[in-house]
């Protein structure tokens, strides 16, 4: 077990002072690192606590902190005000932007047989493991990844080695992790830490970046009924244990089982953070285990103006629209360019209710048009804020203007929320 720094349960609330000592034993793990490369979030998980971590990175290391990588993923580069809402004064001549088609190097590829195993047979083909080059060819004597352990569609919990591999993966790793993901089913993985994805991942780390200086920093953050976010745990490592005990925590503190299943379920999506359905859809991940059969998911997103992260997976969103998945299955199967998006097409599947509830989607400026055209019902943001009176609502149950009952949740992106009596209820 190498796990160097670990504190909280779900009573805590660490502040400043903890994340000063966590870093500080990171740092003491591997003497007195030189050239620091860290990696956290961007700012759409700024909930992570992770802008300020990388921060107090560098005030604690000055300039031994040469390189500051936003995992971006897929997601677009972060703009000087969004790296502002992130980091605040961090230096932003210190930020490195990801390009995840270009810009990576292929580690090696976990062989189809493990793939297979892990995937309890439903995916057969090896998994190539990308990262960055900086992570190869930076010369860095530590790599500082870090960030927040919570419920995740693609891979059960996020964080940990997601960070590394899809955060600054390529197009190969990417597409096919968010594909065979979702053949293996959404709620299946969700709020679990051994899924096949993780294993996978996990697995790669163990086979390529042993000559990889990473150094694990992880938060678990609650969300309150008020809105308030609780730090509740910290942990600092460099193997597979140190995310297991976030997982757990997290397990307790961001995952809720509802006494009884709701008709309407009404989220609202931060718009600082959520511009696109690629991430404004987490409201239907996390939600889809909660709403009951024939009921409607109201998502108050003010802030989303397109579908995809960049042009190309936008425009497929729009071509073929948030179908059911054996819809999309027949798509990838006759269509060349859905195949060599396989993460597109896995987001619309994840997208999807199934044709089990109605999704009405209340975006910014996305037209009547546009949203309907993918499969949602269109609704007015700001009616519907006022229709159920969102504003200073605490989460739970709550009854709307003209007495409709429904279920309120204002961030669904920091958990999971499943009725009692749901086959993959995850319990504590």
């Amino acid at each position: 077990m190498a796990i160097f720094f670990q504190r909280g349960d779900k009573h805590s609330s660490l502040g400043e002072a903890d994340f000063r000592e966590a870093l500080q034993a990171a740092f003491d793990a591997v003497g007195r690192p030189q050239k620091v490369l860290a990696l956290p979030p961007d700012h759409t998980r700024s909930d992570s606590r992770a802008g300020e971590l990388t921060r107090l990175a560098y005030e604690m290391l000055g300039d031994r902190l040469k390189d500051v990588m936003p995992a971006l993923g897929t997601h677009e580069a972060m703009t000087p005000e969004e790296l502002t809402y992130m980091f605040g004064d961090l230096p932003q001549h210190l930020i490195r932007v990801h390009h995840w088609k270009t810009d990576v190097q292929t580690l090696g590829k976990v062989d189809a047989d493990f793939v297979e195993q892990a995937t309890e047979g439903i995916y057969q083909r090896p998994w190539a493991a990308q990262v960055n080059k900086l992570l190869v060819e930076g010369g860095h004597d530590l790599i500082l990844s870090l960030g927040q352990v919570v419920p995740h569609e693609v891979i059960g919990m996020a964080n940990y080695t997601k960070n590394v591999f899809v955060g600054t993966g390529g197009r190969d790793g990417i597409n096919e992790s968010h594909y065979l993901s979702a053949l293996y089913g959404m709620e299946r993985t969700m709020g679990r830490c051994d899924t096949p994805l993780r294993r996978i991942l996990n697995e790669a780390q163990d086979r390529f970046c042993k000559h990889m200086p990473l150094m694990y920093v992880l938060t678990v953050v609650e969300s309150l009924p008020s809105g308030q976010k609780a730090v509740r745990g910290l942990f600092v490592g460099n193997t597979h244990d140190v995310f297991f005990a976030a997982g757990e925590l997290a397990a307790q503190v961001n995952c809720f089982v509802v006494d009884r299943t709701p008709k309407t379920v009404v989220v609202t999506m931060n718009p600082a953070k959520y511009k696109r359905t690629w991430l404004a859809n987490k409201a239907i991940y996390r939600t889809r285990m909660l709403i009951g059969d024939g009921g409607r998911l109201v998502v108050i997103a003010p802030g989303v103006k397109e579908f995809g992260e960049d042009r190309e997976i936008d425009r497929l969103i729009r071509k073929y629209g948030y179908r059911t998945t054996p819809e999309v299955l027949e798509f990838v199967a006759n269509n060349e360019e859905l195949r060599s998006n396989l993460s597109a097409a896995a987001h619309l599947m994840h997208g999807s209710s199934e044709n089990r509830f109605e999704i009405l989607y209340a975006p910014g400026t996305l037209t009547r048009e546009e949203t309907e055209s993918v499969g949602y019902s269109y609704g007015d943001a700001a009616q519907l804020a006022d229709q159920y009176q969102c504003e200073g609502l605490s989460d739970g149950w709550h009854q709307s203007r003209d007495g409709e009952e429904f279920y309120f949740i204002r961030d669904p992106g920091l958990g999971l929320w499943m009725r009692g009596d749901h086959p993959f209820v995850v319990r504590n």
